[in-house]
């Protein structure tokens, strides 16, 4: 097995661990799934894992180490990125909504293109996970490899075991459909989501680079 396939495993067992671990693009997800249902959820993940790329681009291009670098632009970012939090949190803890509105003749909502927006800008939106990359990704580049090459790869494969991990759970919310869809459950998994969304949004006003 040469250097870079090692590099490759080894990164993609410990890219698993991290996805399977919960937070909030588990959260984002499976409220979508149970909520609004599977399409939608689908877009959220696709989103998430958009963005993932696109830090594995910024990071590739070395701006990543401007982010890491400057306090400035982090708290720019971060600022931005828990306001966001704290407008989908209150959103979902003030909604009064007790209606199911996934599936084939959904009622009128968010199509699939914002949810696709919303998981894009909940992933970009966050410098620790740019940060994040800065400091763990180069791990995994082997002497003489394509740094920017590589980079990129092991981003996509950190979005390829997301996007796996996102059909798990919207796959594990088809048999629980129904129960899914009462109006209680409803209110508990936005009221659950929305504290989730806000407790994420305090962490990140409140973290540093």
């Amino acid at each position: 097995m040469s250097p870079l396939e090692q590099s490759l495993l080894a990164f993609t067992l410990a890219a698993a661990l991290m996805t399977v671990t919960p937070g909030l693009d588990t959260a984002l997800v499976l409220r979508t799934a149970a909520v609004e249902g599977a399409r939608r959820a689908w877009f959220a993940g696709l989103g998430i894992a958009l963005g993932c790329i696109a830090w594995g681009a910024i990071v590739a291009g070395g701006l990543g180490m401007l982010l890491a670098a400057s306090e400035l632009a982090y708290a720019a970012l971060k600022w931005a990125g828990a306001a966001y939090l704290l407008y989908l949190g209150l959103r979902l803890l003030l909604s009064r909504r007790e209606e199911f509105v996934g599936g084939a003749d959904a009622a009128p909502g968010l199509s699939a293109a914002a949810w696709f927006r919303r998981g894009l800008l909940t992933n970009l939106l966050n410098p620790k996970i740019g940060v994040f990359y800065v400091s763990f990704l180069p791990q995994f580049v082997p002497a003489g490899a394509s740094v920017p090459a590589t980079t990129l790869l092991l981003a996509a494969i950190h979005a390829g075991l997301g996007l796996a991990w996102f059909a798990a759970l919207i796959l594990a919310t088809r048999p629980v459909a129904a129960a899914l869809r009462r109006p209680r459950t409803i209110r508990l998994l936005d009221r659950a989501t929305g504290i989730v969304f806000l407790l994420f949004a305090g962490r990140l006003a409140l973290s540093r680079a």
